[in-house]
């Protein structure tokens, strides 16, 4: 659980009972608000709206009050998330396709004085990966999880794109062009990062015949589980359009094993078992040369973050023992790049 300060937590209470009962149609009591951990560029709020006897669990999503703020020269080329309204559009044609993800309620106005924000039904689980991958109460969930993200991701994949809000089609030329221009923000010699780019440059695929929704964020960590396994998609602030294999490969980083390094499925599988499900459940077929080619691109693109959240550390733009503590894994993605490269020289 994140610290928040008293008079903060009131003031969201106060707003949120405000909103939830004009939502309801009746007076509304918040209880059991806290602000949940992770998130750092977005606020995760979880609470229960009591209206007429009757209790709501209930998630606030919102972007902190400092993201309107100028931003720093290693932030400003950043990849672009979408916006909390958007966001909620995405969730909302998920949801309606039979996608496992959160049921989005309503969105609050500027007046309202919480920002961009929208309020959604909470759902039961954890997104802790060392609990999921570790502890004896999942044991029966982690059999299923490698299978379960392959199904649903397929489902992802074929929501419709005529119910989705505008959203940017980005394909693997415009990916790599985004980590040169996040790399030379850095404006400190990077080798390996310099190397796997150029690696990947003379071996991109072409872009995809037919884009799909991708999530853009598809990974251990964000989404729920319990004892029967996946139960909701989280964090789709990275939603856009492209090439579906995108999801595959982001799954597939090392760095999303958290140590269980064996099962490349976000730790509780492998490759293949991943991808047959996904199959099964309608996805394309998986060419493995482009499969590799995305993991490959996602663990650069984790590296740099590495070195970009460091860097907003150590210049003083936020001073934040998590960005310090995210930005020393940055050496651990050059050892994972160097390791992938090698498989495929």
């Amino acid at each position: 659980m994140t610290v928040h300060t008293p008079d903060e937590a009131e003031n969201v209470a106060s707003i949120l009972a405000q909103v939830a009962g004009r939502h309801f149609g009746g007076a509304a009591t918040i209880e059991k608000l806290r602000r949940e951990s992770g998130g750092a560029s977005r606020q995760t709020w979880s609470f229960d709206a009591i209206v007429g006897g009757i209790p709501h669990e209930l998630i606030l999503r919102r972007d902190p009050p400092t993201l309107g703020a100028p931003r720093s020269k290693a932030e400003s080329d950043r990849s672009v998330s979408i916006d909390r309204a958007t966001e909620f559009r995405v969730l909302h044609a998920a949801f309606k396709a039979g996608v496992r993800a959160p049921e989005v309620l309503f969105e609050l106005t500027p007046d309202d004085g919480l920002g961009e924000a929208f309020v959604m039904r909470r759902i039961g689980g954890i997104a802790i990966a060392r609990k999921l991958l570790r502890d004896a109460p999942y044991d029966r969930a982690r059999k299923k999880i490698a299978g379960q993200l392959g199904d649903i991701l397929a489902r992802l994949h074929a929501v419709p794109l005529d119910g989705l809000p505008p959203l940017v089609r980005r394909e693997a030329a415009d990916h790599i062009a985004g980590q040169r221009r996040a790399l030379d923000l850095l404006d400190r010699p990077q080798p390996v990062f310099e190397l796997a780019l150029s690696w990947l440059d003379r071996r991109k695929p072409a872009p995809t015949p037919r884009p799909v929704l991708v999530h853009g964020d598809y990974r251990t960590g964000n989404y729920l589980a319990d004892e029967t396994g996946v139960t909701a998609i989280l964090d789709w602030e990275g939603a856009h359009l492209g090439d579906p294999i995108e999801d595959l490969g982001w799954l597939c980083v090392k760095s999303w094993r958290f140590g269980a390094v064996d099962k490349p499925a976000g730790g509780f599988g492998s490759r293949e078992e991943l991808w047959t499900a996904y199959e099964r459940a309608g996805g394309v077929k998986v060419d493995p040369a482009r499969a590799h080619w995305w993991e490959v691109f996602g663990t650069v693109r984790w590296g740099i973050i590495c070195h970009n959240q460091a860097w907003r550390h150590l210049s003083g733009a936020i001073k934040s023992m998590e960005l310090a503590s995210i930005g020393r894994r940055a050496v651990e993605t050059e050892v994972d790049l160097l390791q992938l490269l090698k498989e495929k020289a």
